[in-house]
């Protein structure tokens, strides 16, 4: 099983330890690009003028502290992935509390797909960063299609023969779509919320709490030892684990998409 996820805009102010160590991340076939997204955004932020930076970067007037953030990343303290992303998924997930099978399993199974690193294993150590998929870096050009060529070079092996489960929002699922029998493979989830509006049912598409009945979901996957290896086990696993899940028609060799509906948020 590989899940794949969103990092997160929430991180922890500062890491601990020692400094980045690219050749010590996972999946070091990523490297030559993240040397090359990390030169760019080093150098954008470096600059005296940082109305560049402020401007690539969408950061607002109240965030003026996060290039120079940016400039010393290769000598910042370092900290895990999953310690250093804070955000409302993670916070659901809450990878610290998790028991030690359920932390083995995450490690194996876990990948967090990023702007400035690709993907990381939740053990890589990296410091506080800002840069998002969304972004256009100078000189590489938007980031989502900066990374296809990298990613799908290295995530169909990573992939392997197992269920991929894609958590991605929209910006990070574009650097890199299954294709052929991955994407066979391969299920989606929205969430919906049910509640009675004058005697019917209405649904409506989670936004905001999307993200944490997805954090929800993983953590109850890895704390039962669910390893899937199809979409039709997942759905099994999930109703075993008392998800309301629906199976939405998809085209042949296309991703099965899933409904996991939820009457509380």
């Amino acid at each position: 099983m590989l899940v794949l996820l969103p990092p997160s805009e929430g991180k922890a102010g500062s890491g601990e330890g020692a400094p980045l160590d690219l050749a010590g991340l996972s999946l070091p076939a990523l490297n030559p690009a993240r040397t090359a997204v990390l030169d760019a955004l080093v150098a954008l932020c470096s600059a005296e003028d940082q109305a560049p930076a402020m401007a690539a970067l969408g950061l607002s007037p109240g965030l003026r502290g996060e290039p120079a953030r940016n400039a010393a990343l290769r000598t910042a303290p370092a900290l895990p992935a999953d310690r250093l992303y804070t955000g409302v998924l993670y916070d659901a997930l809450d990878p610290a509390s998790l028991g030690a099978p359920a932390r083995t399993l995450a490690q194996r199974s876990l990948l967090v797909v990023s702007g400035l690193w690709g993907a990381l294993r939740p053990g890589d150590r990296i410091p506080p960063y800002r840069c998002s998929m969304g972004v256009k870096l100078p000189p590489l050009g938007p980031l989502g299609t900066y990374w296809r060529k990298a990613l799908g070079e290295v995530l169909p092996g990573v992939a392997g023969s197992g269920l991929v489960l894609d958590l991605r929002s929209t910006a990070y699922a574009a650097a890199w779509r299954p294709t052929g029998e991955v994407a066979a493979r391969t299920a989606t989830v929205r969430v919906l919320h049910e509640r009675e509006v004058g005697g019917v049912a209405k649904r409506s598409v989670v936004s905001h709490f999307n993200k944490a009945t997805k954090g929800r979901l993983v953590r109850d996957l890895l704390q039962a030892g669910a390893e899937p290896a199809d979409p039709a086990e997942l759905v099994a696993a999930l109703r075993d684990l008392k998800y309301t899940v629906e199976e939405q028609p998809a085209a042949a060799g296309q991703p099965l998409r899933l409904d996991v509906v939820v009457t509380e948020l």
